[in-house]
Protein backbone atom coordinates (compact mmCIF):
# COMPACT_ATOMS: atom_id res chain seq x y z
CA UNK A 1 0.00 0.00 0.00
CA UNK A 2 1.63 3.17 -1.12
CA UNK A 3 0.43 7.09 0.07
CA UNK A 4 2.35 9.96 -1.80
CA UNK A 5 1.26 12.17 1.48
CA UNK A 6 2.93 12.21 4.83
CA UNK A 7 2.05 9.05 6.89
CA UNK A 8 -0.98 10.46 8.91
CA UNK A 9 -0.54 7.32 10.85
CA UNK A 10 2.33 8.22 12.97
CA UNK A 11 4.56 10.92 14.85
CA UNK A 12 7.41 9.26 13.81
CA UNK A 13 10.00 10.50 11.18
CA UNK A 14 8.56 9.59 7.41
CA UNK A 15 9.88 6.63 5.98
CA UNK A 16 11.93 7.39 3.41
CA UNK A 17 10.88 3.92 1.39
CA UNK A 18 10.00 5.11 -1.64
CA UNK A 19 7.92 3.03 -4.33
CA UNK A 20 8.01 3.40 -7.85
CA UNK A 21 5.91 5.94 -8.29
CA UNK A 22 7.33 7.84 -6.00
CA UNK A 23 4.95 7.55 -2.93
CA UNK A 24 5.88 6.69 0.74
CA UNK A 25 5.32 3.06 1.70
CA UNK A 26 2.39 2.47 4.45
CA UNK A 27 3.93 -0.52 6.38
CA UNK A 28 1.44 -2.33 8.39
CA UNK A 29 2.60 -5.46 10.43
CA UNK A 30 0.76 -8.75 9.80
CA UNK A 31 2.03 -10.71 12.72
CA UNK A 32 3.10 -8.31 15.98
CA UNK A 33 2.74 -9.89 19.47
CA UNK A 34 1.52 -8.15 22.44
CA UNK A 35 0.76 -9.48 25.93
CA UNK A 36 0.79 -8.79 30.02
CA UNK A 37 3.75 -10.68 32.10
CA UNK A 38 2.30 -13.56 33.02
CA UNK A 39 1.66 -12.77 36.94
CA UNK A 40 -0.14 -9.11 35.57
CA UNK A 41 -3.27 -11.27 34.03
CA UNK A 42 -4.72 -11.73 37.16
CA UNK A 43 -6.49 -8.51 37.38
CA UNK A 44 -8.19 -9.53 33.95
CA UNK A 45 -8.91 -13.31 35.22
CA UNK A 46 -12.44 -14.31 36.83
CA UNK A 47 -11.66 -14.52 40.49
CA UNK A 48 -13.12 -18.08 40.73
CA UNK A 49 -10.01 -19.69 38.39
CA UNK A 50 -7.11 -17.62 40.68
CA UNK A 51 -6.02 -20.57 42.13
CA UNK A 52 -5.65 -22.74 39.03
CA UNK A 53 -3.73 -19.22 38.00
CA UNK A 54 -1.38 -20.04 41.07
CA UNK A 55 -0.38 -23.17 40.16
CA UNK A 56 0.00 -22.15 36.32
CA UNK A 57 2.27 -19.80 37.31
CA UNK A 58 4.65 -22.16 39.58
CA UNK A 59 4.53 -24.20 36.79
CA UNK A 60 5.26 -21.42 33.96
CA UNK A 61 8.07 -20.06 37.05
CA UNK A 62 9.72 -23.83 36.74
CA UNK A 63 9.87 -23.93 33.33
CA UNK A 64 11.58 -20.32 33.00
CA UNK A 65 14.02 -21.38 35.90
CA UNK A 66 14.43 -24.69 33.41
CA UNK A 67 15.42 -22.29 30.48
CA UNK A 68 17.97 -19.67 32.55
CA UNK A 69 20.42 -23.05 33.74
CA UNK A 70 20.40 -24.23 30.32
CA UNK A 71 20.64 -20.91 28.41
CA UNK A 72 21.28 -18.17 30.88
CA UNK A 73 23.11 -15.44 29.06
CA UNK A 74 21.06 -15.68 26.07
CA UNK A 75 17.98 -14.99 27.98
CA UNK A 76 19.53 -12.51 30.16
CA UNK A 77 21.24 -10.69 27.63
CA UNK A 78 17.69 -10.59 25.02
CA UNK A 79 15.67 -9.14 28.16
CA UNK A 80 18.40 -6.83 29.71
CA UNK A 81 19.26 -5.70 25.75
CA UNK A 82 15.92 -4.94 24.95
CA UNK A 83 14.31 -4.40 28.39
CA UNK A 84 12.72 -0.78 27.18
CA UNK A 85 11.75 -2.81 24.09
CA UNK A 86 9.89 -5.42 25.03
CA UNK A 87 7.99 -3.58 27.57
CA UNK A 88 5.55 -2.49 24.73
CA UNK A 89 4.29 -5.63 24.23
CA UNK A 90 1.79 -4.48 26.84
CA UNK A 91 2.61 -0.44 27.71
CA UNK A 92 1.07 1.55 25.15
CA UNK A 93 3.08 4.74 24.56
CA UNK A 94 6.37 2.71 24.61
CA UNK A 95 4.91 0.54 21.79
CA UNK A 96 3.59 3.61 19.82
CA UNK A 97 7.46 4.76 20.53
CA UNK A 98 8.55 1.34 18.89
CA UNK A 99 5.99 1.37 15.84
CA UNK A 100 7.53 5.32 15.28
CA UNK A 101 10.75 3.94 15.29
CA UNK A 102 10.37 1.35 12.60
CA UNK A 103 8.34 3.02 10.36
CA UNK A 104 5.50 0.62 11.42
CA UNK A 105 1.94 2.36 10.45
CA UNK A 106 0.04 0.15 12.22
CA UNK A 107 -0.20 -3.80 13.38
CA UNK A 108 -1.85 -6.96 13.82
CA UNK A 109 -1.34 -8.07 17.06
CA UNK A 110 -1.81 -11.95 18.54
CA UNK A 111 -1.14 -13.06 21.75
CA UNK A 112 2.04 -14.59 23.13
CA UNK A 113 4.98 -11.58 23.35
CA UNK A 114 7.43 -13.50 25.15
CA UNK A 115 8.96 -16.40 22.46
CA UNK A 116 12.23 -16.51 24.67
CA UNK A 117 10.31 -18.48 27.81
CA UNK A 118 6.74 -17.63 27.12
CA UNK A 119 6.32 -16.25 30.71
CA UNK A 120 4.45 -13.42 28.38
CA UNK A 121 1.59 -15.83 27.41
CA UNK A 122 -2.21 -15.82 28.33
CA UNK A 123 -2.99 -17.59 31.50
CA UNK A 124 -3.37 -21.65 30.93
CA UNK A 125 -1.62 -21.02 27.76
CA UNK A 126 -4.83 -20.34 26.12
CA UNK A 127 -2.90 -18.62 23.25
CA UNK A 128 -0.89 -20.08 20.51
CA UNK A 129 -0.79 -23.20 21.88
CA UNK A 130 -4.46 -23.69 23.27
CA UNK A 131 -5.27 -26.94 21.82
CA UNK A 132 -3.20 -28.63 24.51
CA UNK A 133 -5.03 -27.09 27.18
CA UNK A 134 -6.83 -30.47 28.87
CA UNK A 135 -9.74 -28.18 31.11
CA UNK A 136 -12.15 -26.29 28.45
CA UNK A 137 -13.31 -24.17 31.54
CA UNK A 138 -9.36 -22.79 31.82
CA UNK A 139 -9.02 -22.37 27.76
CA UNK A 140 -11.68 -20.06 27.98
CA UNK A 141 -10.70 -18.30 31.56
CA UNK A 142 -7.41 -17.85 30.23
CA UNK A 143 -8.69 -16.46 26.70
CA UNK A 144 -11.39 -13.93 28.40
CA UNK A 145 -8.16 -12.33 30.49
CA UNK A 146 -6.18 -11.73 27.47
CA UNK A 147 -9.05 -10.32 25.76
CA UNK A 148 -9.66 -7.93 28.74
CA UNK A 149 -6.36 -6.85 28.35
CA UNK A 150 -6.54 -6.59 24.64
CA UNK A 151 -9.62 -4.25 24.47
CA UNK A 152 -8.11 -1.84 27.17
CA UNK A 153 -4.62 -2.11 24.86
CA UNK A 154 -6.46 -1.52 21.46
CA UNK A 155 -8.54 1.58 22.94
CA UNK A 156 -5.10 3.24 23.91
CA UNK A 157 -5.27 3.62 19.75
CA UNK A 158 -7.61 1.79 18.02
CA UNK A 159 -7.13 3.21 14.35
CA UNK A 160 -3.31 1.73 14.73
CA UNK A 161 -3.72 -1.22 16.78
CA UNK A 162 -5.38 -4.64 15.54
CA UNK A 163 -5.73 -6.69 18.02
CA UNK A 164 -6.72 -10.37 17.52
CA UNK A 165 -8.98 -11.90 20.05
CA UNK A 166 -8.69 -15.75 21.47
CA UNK A 167 -11.22 -17.71 20.98
CA UNK A 168 -10.70 -21.90 21.89
CA UNK A 169 -14.16 -22.71 20.09
CA UNK A 170 -13.00 -25.89 20.33
CA UNK A 171 -13.72 -26.51 23.42
CA UNK A 172 -17.22 -24.99 23.57
CA UNK A 173 -18.69 -23.74 20.27
CA UNK A 174 -21.67 -21.69 21.98
CA UNK A 175 -19.23 -20.15 24.35
CA UNK A 176 -17.03 -19.59 21.59
CA UNK A 177 -20.13 -18.04 19.76
CA UNK A 178 -20.68 -16.03 22.93
CA UNK A 179 -17.14 -14.15 22.92
CA UNK A 180 -17.48 -13.54 19.43
CA UNK A 181 -21.00 -11.58 19.87
CA UNK A 182 -19.18 -10.34 23.17
CA UNK A 183 -16.35 -8.51 21.53
CA UNK A 184 -18.20 -7.54 18.65
CA UNK A 185 -17.66 -3.80 18.02
CA UNK A 186 -14.73 -3.29 20.49
CA UNK A 187 -12.60 -0.33 19.13
CA UNK A 188 -9.36 -2.61 17.03
CA UNK A 189 -10.56 -5.76 17.76
CA UNK A 190 -10.14 -7.03 13.96
CA UNK A 191 -10.52 -10.93 14.16
CA UNK A 192 -10.46 -13.98 16.75
CA UNK A 193 -7.48 -16.77 16.65
CA UNK A 194 -8.76 -20.03 17.07
CA UNK A 195 -6.98 -23.21 17.95
CA UNK A 196 -4.56 -24.64 15.50
CA UNK A 197 -5.07 -28.49 16.84
CA UNK A 198 -8.69 -29.63 17.91
CA UNK A 199 -7.22 -32.66 19.28
CA UNK A 200 -9.97 -35.07 20.52
CA UNK A 201 -12.49 -32.61 19.85
CA UNK A 202 -14.61 -32.24 16.88
CA UNK A 203 -12.70 -31.06 13.30
CA UNK A 204 -13.63 -28.01 11.97
CA UNK A 205 -15.30 -29.76 9.19
CA UNK A 206 -17.82 -30.69 11.35
CA UNK A 207 -21.69 -28.40 10.50
CA UNK A 208 -22.12 -28.28 14.40
CA UNK A 209 -19.24 -25.20 13.92
CA UNK A 210 -21.52 -23.49 11.67
CA UNK A 211 -23.31 -20.77 14.56
CA UNK A 212 -19.59 -19.63 14.93
CA UNK A 213 -18.77 -19.14 11.60
CA UNK A 214 -22.23 -16.97 11.19
CA UNK A 215 -21.32 -15.20 14.19
CA UNK A 216 -17.61 -14.46 12.77
CA UNK A 217 -19.14 -13.59 9.50
CA UNK A 218 -21.74 -11.21 11.39
CA UNK A 219 -19.21 -9.35 13.14
CA UNK A 220 -16.93 -8.83 10.34
CA UNK A 221 -14.24 -10.90 12.11
CA UNK A 222 -11.62 -13.32 10.18
CA UNK A 223 -10.87 -15.99 11.89
CA UNK A 224 -6.95 -16.69 12.03
CA UNK A 225 -4.71 -19.67 13.15
CA UNK A 226 -1.26 -18.76 13.60
CA UNK A 227 1.63 -21.34 14.11
CA UNK A 228 3.06 -22.62 17.21
CA UNK A 229 1.12 -25.89 18.19
CA UNK A 230 2.34 -29.44 16.67
CA UNK A 231 1.78 -32.92 18.43
CA UNK A 232 4.60 -32.28 20.07
CA UNK A 233 4.30 -35.19 22.55
CA UNK A 234 5.27 -37.36 19.43
CA UNK A 235 8.37 -35.23 18.37
CA UNK A 236 10.68 -35.92 21.18
CA UNK A 237 13.71 -33.41 21.58
CA UNK A 238 13.68 -33.32 17.40
CA UNK A 239 13.25 -30.02 17.55
CA UNK A 240 13.71 -30.14 13.33
CA UNK A 241 10.38 -32.69 13.31
CA UNK A 242 8.85 -29.57 14.94
CA UNK A 243 10.15 -27.12 12.40
CA UNK A 244 9.20 -29.52 9.37
CA UNK A 245 5.68 -29.88 9.78
CA UNK A 246 4.17 -26.63 12.17
CA UNK A 247 3.35 -25.21 9.42
CA UNK A 248 1.30 -27.53 8.36
CA UNK A 249 -0.44 -27.80 11.55
CA UNK A 250 -1.39 -24.01 10.91
CA UNK A 251 -2.61 -24.66 7.28
CA UNK A 252 -4.77 -27.46 8.00
CA UNK A 253 -7.58 -26.05 9.25
CA UNK A 254 -8.60 -23.78 6.53
CA UNK A 255 -8.92 -27.40 3.99
CA UNK A 256 -11.33 -28.09 6.71
CA UNK A 257 -13.12 -25.35 6.07
CA UNK A 258 -13.06 -25.21 2.32
CA UNK A 259 -13.96 -28.99 1.87
CA UNK A 260 -16.47 -28.78 4.11
CA UNK A 261 -18.53 -25.83 2.41
CA UNK A 262 -18.28 -23.44 5.08
CA UNK A 263 -16.98 -20.63 2.49
CA UNK A 264 -20.06 -21.09 0.52
CA UNK A 265 -22.58 -21.07 3.83
CA UNK A 266 -20.82 -18.05 4.78
CA UNK A 267 -19.71 -16.16 1.97
CA UNK A 268 -18.49 -13.21 3.78
CA UNK A 269 -16.40 -15.31 6.02
CA UNK A 270 -12.93 -14.61 5.89
CA UNK A 271 -9.61 -16.58 7.11
CA UNK A 272 -6.43 -16.28 7.95
CA UNK A 273 -3.40 -18.43 8.18
CA UNK A 274 -0.34 -16.67 10.02
CA UNK A 275 3.46 -17.56 10.09
CA UNK A 276 3.19 -20.31 8.01
CA UNK A 277 5.18 -20.02 5.51
CA UNK A 278 4.40 -18.05 2.44
CA UNK A 279 5.41 -21.27 0.12
CA UNK A 280 2.49 -23.33 1.80
CA UNK A 281 -0.74 -22.20 -0.27
CA UNK A 282 0.52 -22.22 -3.56
CA UNK A 283 1.88 -25.18 -2.76
CA UNK A 284 -0.97 -26.81 -1.36
CA UNK A 285 -3.63 -25.40 -3.83
CA UNK A 286 -1.68 -27.18 -6.75
CA UNK A 287 -1.53 -30.13 -4.98
CA UNK A 288 -5.53 -30.65 -3.89
CA UNK A 289 -6.41 -28.46 -6.85
CA UNK A 290 -6.25 -31.72 -9.42
CA UNK A 291 -8.24 -33.70 -6.36
CA UNK A 292 -11.96 -33.68 -7.16
CA UNK A 293 -10.99 -34.23 -11.08
CA UNK A 294 -8.90 -36.99 -10.33
CA UNK A 295 -11.58 -38.58 -8.06
CA UNK A 296 -14.63 -37.41 -9.85
CA UNK A 297 -16.00 -40.35 -12.51
CA UNK A 298 -17.31 -39.78 -16.15
CA UNK A 299 -20.60 -40.95 -14.81
CA UNK A 300 -20.83 -38.60 -12.15
CA UNK A 301 -19.81 -40.94 -8.78
CA UNK A 302 -17.15 -39.98 -7.15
Amino acid sequence: MTDPTPNAWTTGAPSDVLDAAGGRYTVISADSHCGLPAPEYRDYLDAAFHADFDEYLAQQQAQRDEALTLNYDYIMGWETENEEGLRGSYDAAQRDKELDADGVAAEVMFADADAITGFASPPFGAGLGAGMIERPDLAFAGARAHNRFLVDFCATNPERRGGVALVPVAFDIDQGVAEVERLAGEPGIRGVMIPTMWRDKLPYNDAAYDPFWAACEAAGFPVHTHSGEAPREEMGDHIGIYLAEVVWWATRPMWHLLFSGAFERFPGLKFVVTEAAAYGPPTSCGEVGPVPRRNHRKDGAS
